[in-house]
């Protein structure tokens, strides 16, 4: 990992979960994000966890910040990375993890934090392979903006369209899955930034992994600071890679899935 240049690991020990909040100049609402989360983990979940901030090139006082909360509480962990990128901080934290499941989620804690154990739990029980928040299940209460929407589902209907997938929500920032999974996956997944997701549960799919999504509640974040046409643009570009790639081995997304190399969980 030549792009990690200082790790600040968690002083937990053999964590079931490691959940990573990736950040980029958040000095502002780190600290109470990442003490909510912990707080809500203590009181709901009845097996050991990690938290690990994976910083990515930070040039406010995200660092400080995090460290400090590393110091503070003995389940934080703190990774920084020279370069940014979230699907490199994701890489980066859940390559060096041995918990059973790993997880990651926005630092503004958007999604209700109430749908946690409906993400997790089965995921440590053996059922299923990855799960994600959706904020497209009939059953999820989603209050952002109409552009936000739009784009959203637009999005998403493009990738049933070009590559065949079958979840309904691609981007939301609440996503687990078994240790042995996620890292089997990340050699294949080649994008650093706001793709890594798509392509993650792209290649989770075709490798015929369960991918389960829980309905969540989820609120517009006022002070995102996503650039959404830069991130789309990044993301058309996956898009076609992918499809070019499926064509080069004759195995694109609407003809034959190969078979997983690895033993899905047991259902």
């Amino acid at each position: 990992m030549p792009d990690v240049t200082r790790i600040r690991p968690s002083r937990a020990t053999a964590a079931a979960v490691e959940i990573v909040i990736p950040v980029h100049n958040e000095e502002h609402v780190l600290a109470s994000s990442v003490r909510t989360l912990h707080e809500h983990l203590t009181r709901e979940l009845d097996v050991a966890f990690a938290i690990t901030i994976a910083d990515n090139a930070s040039n406010d006082g995200t660092l400080a910040v995090a460290d400090g909360l590393a110091r503070e509480l003995a389940e934080v962990g703190v990774v920084h990375l020279e370069r940014k990128g979230r699907g490199r901080a994701l890489r980066a934290a859940w390559s060096a993890s041995d918990a059973d499941v790993l997880a990651y989620m926005d630092v503004d804690l958007s999604t209700d934090l109430a749908a946690l154990g409906d993400l997790l739990v089965p995921l440590l029980e053996g059922r299923g392979d990855i799960a994600i928040g959706s904020r497209l299940l009939p059953a999820s209460e989603v209050t952002r903006s109409l552009k936000r929407e739009l784009i959203s589902r637009s999005y998403n209907l493009l990738l049933r369209l070009a590559l065949d997938v079958g979840f309904a929500d691609a981007q939301c920032g609440f996503k687990a899955g078994r240790r042995e999974a996620i890292q089997a996956l990340l050699d294949e997944v080649h994008d650093e930034r706001w793709f890594f997701d798509t392509e993650l549960l792209f290649r989770a799919q075709r490798a015929r992994l369960a991918i389960r999504e829980v309905p969540v509640r989820w609120v517009e974040d006022p002070d995102s600071r996503v650039d959404i046409l830069a991130t789309a643009a990044e993301d058309l570009r996956g898009i076609h890679r992918l499809r070019a790639a499926g064509r080069v081995r004759g195995d694109g997304a609407r003809g034959r899935r190969r078979r997983s190399r690895l033993a899905p969980a047991a259902r």
